[in-house]
């Protein structure tokens, strides 16, 4: 049940896009078409990355505060009660960002399952929507120089690399002003260990997939990543502006 509806809601949607687009635009390789499809799938997500963002920034910004409640007020029900009014005052919903990534997720995983099992340059006709036709040829010579339906460690590693970059970016720096003194609560240790591990490790490990599959997984790990890059880049600067 579960699994018909993902697929009929999410799954068949993208597939059948990525098949339109290579129908209505074949004098371009189907490389092109991965990353223009990509993009454009990113911009209709682009409000919800907004708000994921926002959230994101804001609960950044009342760290210090949080942590001078829990210095101030050693019961649990006291730290929450105060945590919940200091939500009010700044008006921030702290689940904002959470229901964000939830309603993202069933987009990305349908978009990665894509990919993995497109099959491409053959097309599963069945998946296909009465409007939708199958184009007569798909190019799968990437700009004329890979072929995107093998294998291709140098696109590989450059979405290892790029996934790098993109978790680099997304973790929020240490704080200068943190008392030195202050000791870190095992929350915060275990979280500093997962962003360690997803800095380095989750780059290895797209890197190990995009190699046990085709370069299309490849193509699209590198542009996802760089459009999130500069993506965070504008938001973060118009949210600047903003404030």
């Amino acid at each position: 049940m579960i699994s018909s509806f993902f697929k009929a809601v999410f799954y068949q949607p993208l597939y059948n896009g990525l098949i339109y687009l290579m129908d209505v635009l074949p004098f371009f390789d189907a490389g092109v078409i991965v990353i223009l499809f990509t993009i454009i799938v990113k911009l209709i997500m682009f409000p919800l990355s907004i708000k994921a963002t926002r959230a994101q920034i804001e609960m950044k910004e009342i760290e210090k505060d949080l942590k001078m409640i829990k210095k101030q007020y050693p019961d649990k029900k006291d730290q929450t009660q105060k945590t919940i009014e200091l939500y009010k005052e700044k008006n921030i919903n702290p689940f904002a960002g959470f229901f964000v990534l939830l309603l993202q997720l069933p987009i990305i995983i349908a978009l990665y399952q894509i990919f993995l099992k497109s099959g491409l340059p053959v097309i599963n006709v069945e998946l296909l929507y009465s409007f939708v036709s199958a184009p007569l040829s798909i190019n799968m010579s990437f700009l004329g120089l890979i072929n995107i339906a093998e294998k291709s460690i140098f696109l590989a590693l450059l979405a290892g690399i790029s996934t790098y970059f993109q978790i680099a970016y997304a973790t929020p720096p240490v704080d200068p002003n943190v008392d030195p003194n202050d000791k870190p609560t095992m929350q915060e240790d275990m979280m500093k260990m997962m962003q360690k591990q997803m800095k380095y490790g989750f780059p290895v490990l797209v890197i190990f997939i995009s190699w046990s599959v085709s370069a299309a997984v490849s193509i699209y790990w590198i542009t996802s990543n760089l459009f999130t890059i500069a993506q965070e880049l504008y938001i973060r600067k118009h949210i600047r502006k903003v404030n």
